[in-house]
């Protein structure tokens, strides 16, 4: 082997380790919905419909945070959660009066009734505040989440929580950031909003609902209380 060989090999071994040592390229933060969308973190569960989750509440930047609170189908948080200052219905005289997503006309206005029980666009805080692609998740989505991952309550940051891990290893924290029901905040236990309208009884909309004791699906609120939201999005 002469020289000017082993010359070569030596140049051929620098650039070999050279290009060992380079980062591998940065994930496309931008549009890859494995890790962001329009600048919100989202994570794979592994569940069966491929929806993702996001790892903040609305509002918040960080797992642990509260962010904030809506009446359901309002896109702006507002000190005071009531009949009188809700969007979409009012109570009066012993009676509901809905004036949109209303299934039965004995809840609607003047006997209003439009059938829709599915939060509009327009009217979803996720899609408004993060852009499109995110959304409230539906009773079904928060179901397909619940049945198909393992929870637990605990803490993240001294912040009370429940704690969902999935068989791939993923995992979110819902804070228990409670409920405004007028001007008063109910702590310690977890209401989160659903796009979903209760049919039978179309003044209150569906949520994931857990404390300390336990979490359970089935449970629907008044569609004025100030709740907080955790959005979704597809895999496109």
């Amino acid at each position: 082997m002469n020289i000017t060989f082993k010359a070569m090999m030596a140049i051929m071994l620098m650039m070999l380790l050279a290009a060992g040592c380079n980062k591998p390229d940065e994930p496309n933060h931008g549009n890859d919905l494995g890790n962001e969308l329009n600048g919100h973190e989202c994570v794979d569960l592994g569940l069966p419909s491929g929806t993702l989750w996001a790892t903040c509440n609305v509002g918040s930047e960080t797992p642990e945070g509260y962010g904030d609170y809506y009446a359901w189908g309002e896109t702006e948080p507002k000190e005071f959660y009531d009949w009188k200052s809700y969007k979409y219905g009012r109570f009066i005289h012993e009676r509901y009066e809905l004036n949109k997503y209303c299934t039965d006309s004995s809840f609607g206005l003047d006997g209003f009734v439009d059938h829709q029980t599915v939060m509009e666009p327009d009217d979803d805080v996720a899609r408004v505040c993060w852009g499109a692609g995110w959304r409230t998740p539906s009773i079904g989505e928060w179901e397909e989440l619940f049945l198909n991952t393992t929870g637990a309550w605990t803490t993240l940051n001294g912040v009370k929580g429940w704690r969902i891990t999935a068989s791939n290893g993923n995992g979110l924290f819902l804070p228990a950031a409670g409920y405004w029901w007028e001007d008063v905040l109910n702590a310690d236990l977890g209401l989160y909003w659903s796009s979903t309208v209760n049919k039978e009884f179309p003044y209150r909309a569906w949520g994931f609902h857990f404390n300390l004791d336990s979490s359970h699906l089935c449970g629907s609120s008044d569609r004025n209380r100030g709740q907080v939201v955790r959005a979704v999005c597809c895999r496109q």
